[in-house]
């Protein structure tokens, strides 16, 4: 039977006047619950003072991992758009304060519930190869795998951007606004500028010797040569012009006009700095751009729990690989555990999905993916049978054999496929209206700093999302689903993720991180389905990535907590500074919404609702009892 979501007694006898986080509605008088999003006109954008990585309240909720670009989509509810207008306003503000993780030279998944149909879908807007890319497109003369930093750093990393597209399908399919009106916060965030942090600088740094390579980055990102100052703002007219140009005539120029002639011969010939070794040419051509579609596709669908969990269907990975696993651990009742079997449990399962993932995820146009039995029951209770609540499997573990065949514990005799490389950057936004639409958007321009290729006049850099293919087959005798070919979409890792109760909005949430991207969601998911955490707390906890490897990736403090007990049970680890920087927002009872992001991962992300409730002494895990109402069935 379903478990009572408890009610919020701390929250319904709290009084009127609490401020909106950075919301232009702060000043309005709270009316009883439940609450419509009253219209206001947007006001001008100004940078919040801190972040907050927790709001609850009504009216709508953004989590995204800037200020400046959550105060944009919450201007946008506010002013009565929907979760699509505010996702894409939100995104666009990205592009000015998160250069090095998104923008219109990148692409990424998005994944929509609407109210008023019941129904997800989910927007396709990954990057696509040229149609002049061979499957030996990252190999040299010799036939051997490119230097990964040299593949980056060049033109033949760069795929055609699905981002613009990707905003005009979103708002032509879901939204109410146009892109004229939902670009106007990124205009002015451009034209005034945003003050520079200390993640932004060293972000930047990080990045420093790649941005010399290519004179318009230096003379973007390095102004006047040197490193932004801390403090200081950072404007970007260029991108405001380009904003403008997409405002005026929507994505078309992008695809088929003036700026899709710019973006093609930047790829073909990078504009290098005077000194500097010329970089690979890249293959892009006008054609691919003029060709260029972001499809809707139908979404991943697990039960978990007795709660619907959608993701990304491939050339995404993220829901096929999320969904597995959970299958995986459904039969174990980890809501009576302890921690460490539960984590023991989550990284087995992980492990099992990622080997599985390698294995036979890519591009369904290019090759055969068995989603349907990779995300069906009997393929993981087949699975189920390597999972040993006493011991770690040793790893990498071999794939399962997804073919409709199952039986008793299979002989671990399969393939065994390396995952490849991945970026960490990419970043996630996550936006829900009081009519209960909900966006979960994930973008990227791959590695922080894409290729570090800007198109001059332009204000924004090229991605590098081609070098997330397989330079080469491990073993050219096995199928290789994620080689290069021409017009293929990458494989990704990318998981934005919505939860259902019976048809109604429950949560949603997704984050940055390329593969680790997978574990942190489905950690967050176990966080607060099997741990009982509220939404902030699990995306708060200590984290680590089992991605079928020897060696499980943590951050300090999950080796401090849990090391020990898992190394008992045959875990090995190794330390990371962090992992992910998701955000989240979760629907309550009584008309109330909480919208959760990093407290410290990546600099803090930044959470708020249109109509605040509590006045948020800035904790980083909220102490207010009934955030974290019981989910799902025991």
């Amino acid at each position: 039977m379903l478990r009572p979501r408890t009610t919020l007694l701390a929250l319904t006898a709290l009084t009127a006047g609490a401020l909106a986080a950075g919301g232009p509605a702060s000043a309005m008088p709270l009316d009883p619950l439940p609450l419509d999003p009253l219209p206001v006109d947007p006001q001008p954008v100004d940078p919040l003072p801190e972040k907050r990585s927790w709001a609850v309240g009504t009216g709508g909720a953004v989590a995204t991992v800037d200020a400046d670009a959550t105060r944009v989509g919450l201007e946008v509810l506010a002013a009565g758009g929907n979760a699509a207008d505010a996702a894409v306003a939100a995104a666009a503000a990205l592009g000015v304060t998160e250069p090095y993780s998104a923008g219109v030279g990148g692409g990424g998944f998005f994944l929509y519930f609407d109210a008023s149909t019941g129904t997800v879908t989910t927007i396709d807007g990954r990057e696509t190869a040229p149609l002049a890319m061979g499957a030996d497109a990252f190999l040299d003369e010799a036939g051997e795998p490119l230097p990964f930093t040299e593949a980056v750093q060049s033109g033949l990393s760069v795929g055609t951007p699905g981002t613009p597209q990707t905003w005009a399908t979103a708002l032509a399919e879901f939204g109410t606004w146009s892109l004229a009106d939902t670009l106007q916060g990124g205009i002015r965030l451009a034209d005034e500028g945003f003050v520079v942090d200390e993640t932004f600088r060293q972000q930047t740094a990080e990045n420093e010797e790649k941005f010399r390579t290519f004179e318009p980055t230096t003379e973007l990102f390095l102004p006047g040569g040197a490193l932004p100052e801390v403090g200081s703002t950072f404007v970007n007219p260029d991108l405001a012009e380009t904003y403008r140009l997409l405002a005026a005539e929507g994505v078309e120029p992008f695809y088929s006009g003036e700026l899709a002639g710019e973006v093609v011969r930047t790829a073909q010939d990078p504009p290098e700095a005077a000194g500097v070794e010329d970089v690979r040419a890249g293959l892009l051509a006008e054609e691919d751009l003029a060709r260029y579609e972001a499809p809707l596709r139908e979404p991943t669908l697990v039960e978990y729990r007795g709660l619907e969990v959608y993701g990304m269907a491939p050339p995404s990975s993220g829901g096929s690989t999320v969904g597995e696993a959970l299958n995986v651990l459904e039969p174990f009742e980890l809501g009576a555990l302890p921690a460490v079997p539960v984590l023991h449990s989550y990284l087995e399962a992980s492990a099992l999905a990622f080997a599985d993932r390698n294995a036979y995820v890519g591009d369904p146009a290019y090759s055969q993916v068995p989603l349907a039995e990779l995300l069906s029951d009997e393929f993981a209770a087949e699975r189920a049978c390597a999972l040993d609540p006493e011991a770690a499997m040793a790893k990498p573990t071999t794939a399962g054999s997804p073919d409709g065949e199952y039986g008793p514990c299979p002989p671990d005799d399969g393939l065994t496929v390396e995952e490849g490389t991945e970026g960490p950057s990419t970043t996630h936004l996550t936006v829900g209206d009081s009519e209960g639409n909900i966006a979960s958007y994930t973008l990227t321009i791959e590695q922080t700093g894409g290729s570090g290729i800007t198109v001059p006049g332009r204000g924004f850099l090229l991605n590098n999302e081609l070098t997330d293919f397989t330079f080469a087959a491990a073993d050219p005798t096995v199928p290789e689903p994620n080689l290069p070919a021409p017009g293929k979409r990458p494989r990704s890792s990318m998981a934005p993720t919505i939860v259902l109760d019976e048809g109604e909005p429950v949560l949603a949430l997704g984050s940055p991180g390329g593969s680790t991207i997978i574990t942190t969601v489905l950690q967050t998911l176990v966080n607060r389905i099997d741990r009982d955490l509220d939404l902030a707390a699990a995306i708060a906890a200590p984290r680590a990535s089992q991605r079928n490897t020897a060696v499980v990736t943590a951050e300090p403090a999950f080796v401090a907590a849990y090391g020990p007990e898992l190394e008992a049970l045959g875990h090995e680890f190794s330390v990371v500074e962090e992992i992910g920087a998701a955000t989240g927002i979760e629907y309550l009872p009584g008309g109330l919404m909480l919208a959760a992001a990093e407290p410290d991962r990546r600099g803090g992300g930044s959470a708020g609702v249109v109509r605040d409730l509590l006045d948020n002494p800035l904790a980083a895990v909220p102490d207010v009892p009934g955030l974290a109402p019981q989910l799902g069935e025991d």
